[in-house]
């Protein structure tokens, strides 16, 4: 009797003092999800919008967010997954700086029973099952939409050959292979259509720049078209047509993907005629997918964000509606 009513009693000083620093045994009871999220950097307002979305949803949903960015280096993000590995994560998941190289290093992470997911950006690994799924965009259906949408506006002048140049993004990264191999695909069967340069603008507003203009001192008014892999080099290429004298849209029409609300702000004002949708507000998903991995729920091998094409004739009723 004696040996019951301790037990009782210490029963009630725990949730009282629990009650008196405003937990209770089953918050106490509750651990927070844990993720190690490592980004690519801060190259883009596609990239900045998406990193916001993954720190507001975790933040939403009470999960604890370890945050890395890799500034664009494949070998700061391999040591961040360590550092995830060795903190004992719930969930690793990370945007890719480039594709491969990626083996040793989730092997590591299968081995400490920590699953991965990719966001936004695949791997080419030699075993599938160093992650449990990929959530993001289709990087090569982006690419076909920028052809797509060409061929209708080539059509128009169906005599006419058009020169293109391609701004690629980083060398090796899984938008920039696909949106290029997505475009080429498409405007294959067009003999009138040819990419008479390309090269890497690493997905940034400078670099756009800064090889739009060796384009145009190597090729001038030859180049009818540019096709950048996203809106940021596409407005700092905006930038170098608008010195060298010529009106960007006009006399070089400007195909860009990701749909920033700088990009519709250039096709407002008459200078990029068309943006392919790359949605980066994948932070929602990504936490309700961590948790469904988590509690051991089956989750589709990949997931496939909704996006659209929008011509700059939709513009300027679209812009209030852009949330990144």
């Amino acid at each position: 009797m004696q040996s019951n009513r301790r037990t009782l009693l210490a029963a009630v000083c725990l949730t009282a003092g629990l009650a008196a620093i405003g937990a209770s045994p089953m918050a106490m009871a509750a651990k927070p999800l844990v993720i190690g999220f490592s980004q690519v950097g801060a190259e883009s307002e596609w990239r900045t919008a998406n990193t916001v979305s993954i720190k507001d949803a975790a933040k939403k949903d009470g999960v604890t967010l370890k945050f890395a960015d890799a500034q664009q280096k494949q070998e700061n993000q391999v040591k961040a997954i360590r550092s995830f590995i060795a903190q004992r994560v719930d969930l690793i998941a990370f945007s890719p700086v480039v594709e491969s190289g990626w083996d040793t290093v989730l092997r590591e992470a299968k081995a400490a029973k920590i699953p991965v997911v990719l966001t936004d950006r695949a791997v080419n690994v030699s075993d599938p099952s160093l992650y449990v799924t990929f959530i993001g965009s289709d990087f090569v259906e982006e690419g076909r939409r920028a052809g797509r949408w060409l061929l209708e506006r080539a059509a128009k002048t169906p005599n006419a050959t058009l020169n293109i140049v391609e701004l690629q993004g980083t060398v090796g990264s899984a938008p920039a292979l696909d949106r290029k191999k997505g475009f080429e695909e498409v405007i294959a069967g067009n003999a009138k259509l040819k990419v008479i340069r390309s090269q890497t603008g690493d997905f940034t507003r400078a670099k756009g720049k800064e090889v739009m203009e060796a384009f145009l001192k190597a090729e001038g008014k030859k180049i009818n078209v540019l096709y950048a892999h996203n809106d940021d080099m596409a407005i700092g290429a905006i930038q170098a047509i608008e010195e060298a004298g010529l009106k960007p849209g006009k006399d070089i029409v400007v195909i860009s993907i990701d749909g920033v609300k700088g990009a519709f702000e250039a096709m407002i004002a008459g200078k990029l005629n068309v943006t392919v949708e790359c949605s980066p507000l994948l932070g929602p998903q990504l936490m309700q997918l961590a948790r469904d991995i988590v509690a051991g729920k089956p989750v589709p091998r990949r997931i496939t964000t909704v996006e659209g094409v929008f011509p700059a004739e939709v513009a300027a009723k679209e812009f209030p509606n852009r949330k990144y």
